[in-house]
């Protein structure tokens, strides 16, 4: 009886010892395409990542959602290239998360976006910089999440900042989605205005073009025939040459008189003078 009495008291203990795991943390990807694009009228835009750890104390790699990375998701997301020539650059400087010794979280972001011209000559430029300091819990287990929420709280921030130098700085680099121009495409011509004559060779929406009538082809002359009288059989015979005209009188010179009549009398010779 003893003996059982003391292996239920190490059953009760050994079960009294066992912890259930910390829940699982997700931490989900920071997004910011659903925010209103900027767009620039540059041909590319190009994101550099030149942040470094500004310390050993530095540990915004340890973050879920690591800065640099968050900005650079920012960028791709928010600025758009609207135009044909130029570049920008967007360029991270500093994506830092530091514990001080009181076990404070200090972060920091720097970014700057510089455009260049066609020919190669500064454009402008606009710089942001966010700064946010956490202060951290007692319990060691909830180190991830306050690293999560302080990268959160610094990108919220950084959106608005970086979107209100932008267009403080570059006002006159933004175009809207109205401006933009639309593709072309094919459409059809609309009528003529009220009055207005139509263009020659016009024809009115839902009619059909007029046809073009049949030329006669011109007709061939007929094969001349050689002149030393021969015909060739392959050859179409010539048409006939027309009738002579009706001999309506005797040529010229071949009026006779008929037979027994007399000739008529020679003319007088008109008189001389009186006396001969």
């Amino acid at each position: 009886m003893r003996w059982a009495l003391v292996v239920g008291l190490l059953a009760l203990a050994g079960c009294g010892g066992d912890e259930p795991p910390p829940p699982v943390q997700n931490f989900g990807p920071l997004d910011y395409a659903y925010l209103p694009k900027l767009r620039l009228n540059v041909g590319s835009i190009e994101v550099q990542d030149h942040s470094q750890p500004v310390s050993p104390e530095d540990i915004a790699a340890q973050s879920p959602a690591i800065p640099a990375q968050a900005l650079s998701t920012m960028a791709h997301e928010r600025l758009f290239a609207a135009g044909a020539t130029g570049v920008a650059d967007f360029v991270i400087d500093q994506a830092s998360i530091v514990r001080d010794p009181s076990g404070t979280l200090a972060g920091e972001l720097d970014v700057h976006l510089d455009l260049t011209r066609p020919d190669g000559t500064p454009g402008g430029s606009a710089e942001a910089r966010v700064a946010r300091q956490f202060v951290p819990g007692s319990d060691p287990q909830d180190e991830r999440a306050e690293l999560y929420n302080l990268t959160r709280q610094m990108m919220d921030a950084m959106n608005v900042e970086l979107e209100f130098q932008i267009r403080r700085s570059l006002g006159n680099y933004l175009v809207s989605a109205d401006a933009m121009p639309a593709p072309v495409t094919a459409q059809p011509l609309g009528p003529p205005p009220d009055g207005a004559a139509p263009p020659p060779g016009a024809v009115a929406p839902g009619q059909a073009p007029p046809a073009i009538p049949p030329q006669a082809a011109p007709s061939a002359p007929p094969p001349a025939q050689p002149s030393d009288g021969y015909v060739d059989p392959a050859l179409p015979p010539p048409p006939p040459a027309p009738p002579p005209p009706p001999q309506m009188s005797p040529p010229p010179g071949f009026l006779q008189p008929p037979p027994g009549a007399a000739s008529a009398p020679a003319p007088a010779a008109p008189p001389g003078p009186s006396g001969y």
